[in-house]
């Protein structure tokens, strides 16, 4: 028998248990097929349990009924890759589905007759019809990947946004939301969890609601700083009234709250900029807003996107949302790399390391916290207030976590030293030793947490994950904080009972009784970089790049030399390249040295006038490499002006708006091209445009082409 999914009203089940995945965003659409493989296994690799996709509608009928699953419009084999390496899936259907795509992803056919009198999403019998036409090939691809039939598909997204982004209204709309409903299953997409836009008014059509939260708002029309986001409060609001307020101001949901478990489809795993709306989203960012929404009940980290992307090229136009298609916003007609975990060309980000700590802790402890209630202290603080300590628990009665987050995107905040935090227990109060928390510091600590036979009274680090080992388990945790030698106690306990801790021993893990679990504890850096494998036992490897597990061999992105350090020793056949080099403390360490083949670059200006500026980039290789083989060549382009573009003869292949970041180009992803043109337009010392960085102006405006570099990659 299979395994059975569900959900109650606080958690999704997985055989009937509390059940708390970790989601990411990946379209298959925009990006290479032949990559999609390596891409979910990066993905898998950073503790993402499903995958979510939309089916975008005018990649794949652009025409009038000329349909296309080739290339990376191949449903068929991105499913087929997501079965072969172990991830679950979710579909997002449509038919609309916004997703920065030309007419929210309506084939322009399609909205010509919206114009001719067909009532678009509506259910109106002509626009039914061609949703059904179209649904029953998407259908051709995706059967036999549904949950019943064995495959990765478990849940099922209807339309996007319905009500909130266009759409109908009221009862009205929730039927229509039914009758789309009805007709999926009826087609064969018969899934375990079906689900819908939940905020903003959306209508959700009995279906389970899915909501969402962005650290800004590159689509609200100001070209101003915005006002201090809602997303770094714990609050009992799960509504984001920022999200598509360029479409629609917010409005309070349509549903009762209390029938769903709080599951978060859109937690913005970066930020898309547009050409007026340029914020740049970084690790912290996306790492504080998720502690925020872990403390405040959320049951699902759904992150849009985890994998950036570009847009396909288009038979008869360009495929992005822009201003010229009737929306409010114009976006590169090609880079889709939202700044997200997995960048554009399938590069790490920091925000990857960030979830990557959250997915690690939730594969081992998430069932437990999901079936735990929040409280919320105090339970009303305005994003505004950068004095008050943010604090929040999560608790069942026995044990729990205190989530605190003292990081506001772009304001300071004070300090606050000497903080006890307390946890909730029906005995009372459960108080930890005093800790200092600064600005910019985020995050939670456990207490009463049973590792094994032995129990966490408090602990001023956070939980990773288990190593199952040859020699038994071995606990994860990480954590700067350093309090005081034991001596003082616990501050409920007193002085001589020093909260479970030895003569001398640090306070930093408080234990209830004598039996102690193995601890490994990493600094937060370490951390950052920790991966956790299983080869016959659990190991954990601290690598700078992705590492992941494929047929039994541990594969390791970096550059010519790659050092890794790995608990417990890895056997030799598992580390193809590598050599062990030494011992660092229970790591042992591993290097791989591989010959200098880096390319080298030039670049000449071709020429320049008052509307742009044009370079020429020659790449001579000492040896080309093999994307597919593991071997990649990236250019890093510094340029100040408005926008960029890359041009591979004739064929433009890359777009940019500036944002003050270096922007990676693989040059493995396009057949390693040795010749390569990049055109700089230049920006206006007093444009309308909100920048975060703004480059350095000569005569009042900036366009130049100020470097490129180049490093190769090996896995």
């Amino acid at each position: 028998m299979g395994t059975e999914y569900g959900y109650e009203s606080r958690c999704l089940l997985r055989d009937g248990r509390p059940w708390f995945p970790v989601m990411g965003e990946m379209h298959y659409s925009r990006y290479r097929e032949a990559l999609w493989e390596e891409s979910l296994r990066k993905m898998k690799a950073g503790g993402v349990e499903i995958v979510s996709a939309y089916v975008i509608w005018i990649h794949h009928e652009e025409e009038e009924g000329v349909f296309d699953f080739t290339g990376c419009r191949n449903l068929k084999g991105f499913l087929e890759a997501c079965r072969k390496v172990g991830i679950l899936v979710f579909l997002r259907l449509g038919p609309w589905v916004h997703g920065e795509v030309r007419n929210g992803g309506f084939p322009d056919w399609v909205r010509e007759k919206g114009k001719g009198g067909v009532m678009l999403r509506s259910d109106d019998p002509a626009y039914l019809s061609l949703v059904r036409r179209y649904w029953e090939r998407v259908y051709e691809q995706a059967k036999g990947f549904l949950h019943e039939d064995g495959g990765p598909v478990i849940g099922i997204q209807i339309e996007n946004e319905y009500g909130h982004v266009g759409g109908l209204k009221g009862e009205a709309g929730e039927d229509h939301m039914r009758t789309l409903t009805a007709m999926a299953k009826e087609i064969g997409f018969r899934a375990p969890l079906y689900t819908a836009t939940g905020w903003g008014g959306a209508c959700i059509g009995d279906l389970l609601p899915v909501m969402g939260g962005y650290c800004e708002a590159p689509w609200d029309q100001r070209v101003t700083e915005l006002e201090p986001n809602a997303n770094f409060v714990f609050s009992y609001e799960r509504n984001d009234a920022q999200i598509a307020c360029d479409h629609h101001t917010g409005e309070e949901t349509t549903f009762d709250e209390s029938r769903f478990p709080f599951l978060t489809a859109e937690l913005g795993g970066g930020l898309q900029v547009t050409s007026h709306r340029r914020p740049v989203a970084g690790g912290k960012d996306i790492g504080a807003m998720s502690i925020a929404k872990l403390g405040s009940g959320a049951a699902l980290l759904g992150y849009y996107m985890y994998h950036g992307g570009s847009n396909p090229r288009g038979k008869l136009s360009t495929l992005q949302e822009s201003r010229a298609t009737g929306y409010a916003n114009d976006l590169p007609e090609i880079n889709y790399d939202f700044n997200a975990p997995i960048r554009q060309y399938g590069t790490i980000s920091d925000t990857y390391r960030e979830v990557r700590l959250l997915a690690l802790f939730l594969q081992e402890f998430g069932g437990g916290l999901a079936a735990m209630e929040a409280a919320v202290c105090p339970d009303r603080v305005r994003p505004d207030d950068f004095h008050t300590l943010r604090l929040s628990c999560r608790h069942d009665g026995r044990s729990g976590y205190v989530f605190f987050n003292n990081y506001q995107r772009r304001h300071k905040m004070d300090g606050h030293p000497g903080t006890v935090l307390t946890g909730i227990c029906e005995g009372g109060e459960i108080k930890f030793p005093p800790v200092d928390i600064e600005d910019g510091e985020y995050g939670f600590f456990p207490y009463m947490l049973k590792l094994g036979d032995a129990c966490l009274r408090t602990a001023l680090a956070t939980p990773l994950c288990r190593l199952r080992t040859n020699e038994g388990d071995t606990w994860v945790f990480y954590g700067d904080y350093v309090p005081e030698v034991s001596g003082r106690g616990c501050p409920e306990k007193g002085e001589s009972q020093g909260c479970g801790t030895l003569p001398g021993e640090n306070a930093v893990f408080c234990w209830e009784g004598d039996v102690r679990a193995d601890i490994l504890k990493l600094t937060r850096k370490e951390a950052l970089s920790a991966q956790k494998l299983s080869l016959g036992q659990d190991y954990l490897i601290l690598a700078e790049d992705f590492v992941w597990e494929e047929e039994g061999k541990v594969r390791v992105t970096g550059g010519a030399d790659t050092v890794i350090r790995a608990f417990p020793r890895l056997p030799e056949e598992s580390l193809p390249g590598f050599a062990e080099c030494g011992q660092e403390g229970r790591f042992t360490v591993y290097e791989r040295k591989t010959d200098d083949n880096t390319a080298d670059v030039a670049v000449s200006l071709i020429s320049r006038d008052a509307e742009k500026a044009r370079y020429e980039v020659a790449v001579s290789y000492k040896e080309k490499g093999n994307r597919l083989a593991g071997r990649d060549t990236f250019l890093k382009i510094s340029y100040s002006g408005d926008r960029m573009e890359i041009y591979d003869g004739t064929e433009k292949i890359n777009d940019h708006f500036y944002t003050g970041q270096e922007v990676p180009l693989s040059l493995g992803y396009f057949g390693f091209p040795e010749r390569l043109e990049i055109v700089v337009y230049p920006l206006e010392e007093k444009a309308a445009v909100f920048l975060e960085k703004w480059p350095k102006m000569k005569d009042g405006r900036a366009c130049r082409l100020d470097g490129v570099t180049v490093t190769e990659q090996y896995r």
